[in-house]
C-alpha cells in the first residue's frame, strides 16, 4: 500500500466528520498547535512543504514563494469562498490546483445579514446600551418588512438572501456583473445600476468579490447618494467599502447605521483604528468576520474542502464552481 498523503489543516474548528473523511481516503491530517494567523511565513512554508494538500483558512496567503517552497503540495483548498489571498496565476503557472468550498456557507451568511439588518434597523445595540445606562425609554426603529433592499452581487450568498427576503415582502433591487434575466424575473428582482440602487434602497447589502474593480465601490460619493434613513450591510469583503468614508458618513448622519462583518482593518493594520472607531458607534452592529461561522456552516464547508482535496489527489472530477485555478497539465509542478 502506498504511503499516506499528508493534508495540512490550518483553519480552526475543523470537525471530526471532515477529518474522518480524509482519513478514510488514505490521508493523514496534520493540524498545527498554533492558530493559522499566529504562524510565521517561514513556519507555514515548512508545514506546507511536508504536505500533499493544504486546507486553508482565512488568514493565510498562498503566494508564489510559498508554492515554490512546497513542490509536493498539489492542492490548496480554501474553507470558504473568498480567494483574494491566493495567487491564482502562480497556482496555474506552477501546475497546482486552488479551490473553494462553494455551497458551504451561503445559508449562514444570508442568515447573518438578515440579523444585521434587523439589529441595526431596530436599533438593538442603541437600546441595550441605553438600558444599561439606566434609560429605558423607547427608541423608535425601522421595519425590514416591505422595504426596498438593494443587493450588490447575486452569487450564492446574494441568492440565499433573496430567498429570505421573500418572507419580509421586500422589494429587491440588484446589481450583478453577469445578470441572469430569467432568475431575476422569476424572483421579482429589478436589475438596476449602482447609483439607482443606492438612491432607492432602504437597506444595501454587499455580496461582491474583492477585486481591483470593486475595491472602494462604496465611498464618500456613494454613501452621500443613499437615503439618510438607509442602512449599509457589508458581510462580503473588507475593502468593498472605504471604511474611513463610512465612519465620516455615520458621524455626519448621512445614513442611519451599518451592519459590518468585514473591515479594511482585517488585512491592513494601518486601518485597524478606523474599524475600532466604527465599532464604537452606537448605530453600528459589528461582528469579527463570523457570518459563515456557524456550527452547521463550518461543518458543510469543512467537508466540501476535504472532498476537493481528495478529488484532486485522486485525479477525480470536482465541481467546476469549486475551482478557482487549475494548472494541471501545464508542466512541471515544482518549477
Amino acid at each position: 500500500m502506498s504511503a499516506l498523503r499528508t493534508i495540512l489543516v490550518t483553519p480552526p474548528n475543523f470537525d471530526a466528520r471532515a477529518k474522518a473523511f480524509l482519513e478514510a481516503h488514505h490521508c493523514r491530517v496534520e493540524q498545527p498547535a498554533r492558530a493559522e494567523g499566529a504562524l510565521s511565513v517561514e513556519e507555514l512554508a515548512a508545514l506546507v512543504a511536508r504536505a500533499q494538500g493544504w486546507i486553508v483558512g482565512p488568514q493565510a496567503f498562498v503566494t508564489r514563494a510559498l508554492l515554490q517552497a512546497a513542490p509536493s503540495c498539489r492542492v490548496f483548498s480554501r474553507r470558504g469562498v473568498g480567494y483574494e489571498r491566493v495567487d491564482v496565476e502562480a497556482v496555474k503557472a506552477l501546475g497546482r490546483v486552488a479551490c473553494i468550498a462553494t455551497g458551504g456557507n451561503e445559508a449562514s451568511v444570508a442568515d447573518h445579514v438578515i440579523g444585521l439588518m434587523l439589529g441595526v434597523g431596530r436599533r438593538m445595540r442603541e437600546q441595550q446600551l441605553a438600558m444599561l445606562a439606566g434609560d429605558w425609554s423607547i427608541l423608535v426603529g425601522a421595519d425590514l418588512c416591505q422595504k426596498t433592499v438593494g443587493i450588490v452581487g447575486l452569487g450564492r450568498a446574494g441568492r440565499a438572501l433573496v430567498r429570505r427576503l421573500k418572507g419580509f415582502d421586500a422589494r429587491v433591487l440588484a446589481v450583478a456583473p453577469r445578470p441572469d434575466a430569467v432568475y431575476c424575473r422569476d424572483n421579482d428582482i429589478t436589475l438596476v445600476d449602482l447609483p439607482t440602487l443606492l438612491r432607492e434602497s432602504d437597506y444595501v447589502s454587499l455580496h461582491a468579490p474583492l477585486t481591483q474593480a470593486t475595491r472602494h465601490m462604496i465611498g464618500a460619493r456613494e454613501l452621500g447618494a443613499m437615503k439618510p434613513t438607509s442602512i449599509l450591510v457589508n458581510a462580503g469583503r473588507g475593502g468593498l467599502v472605504d471604511d474611513a468614508a463610512l465612519l465620516a458618513a455615520l458621524r455626519a448622519q448621512k445614513i442611519a447605521g451599518a451592519g459590518l462583518d468585514v473591515y479594511e482593518g482585517e488585512s491592513d493594520a494601518a486601518l485597524k483604528a478606523v474599524a475600532l472607531e466604527l465599532l464604537a458607534l452606537p448605530n453600528v452592529v459589528g461582528t469579527p468576520h463570523t457570518a459563515a461561522s456557524t456550527r452547521e456552516g463550518l461543518a458543510r464547508a469543512n467537508l466540501i474542502a476535504a472532498r476537493n482535496v481528495v478529488a484532486v489527489l485522486d485525479g477525480a472530477d470536482l465541481p467546476r464552481d469549486c475551482i478557482v485555478a487549475d494548472g494541471r497539465g501545464q508542466g512541471d509542478a515544482g518549477k
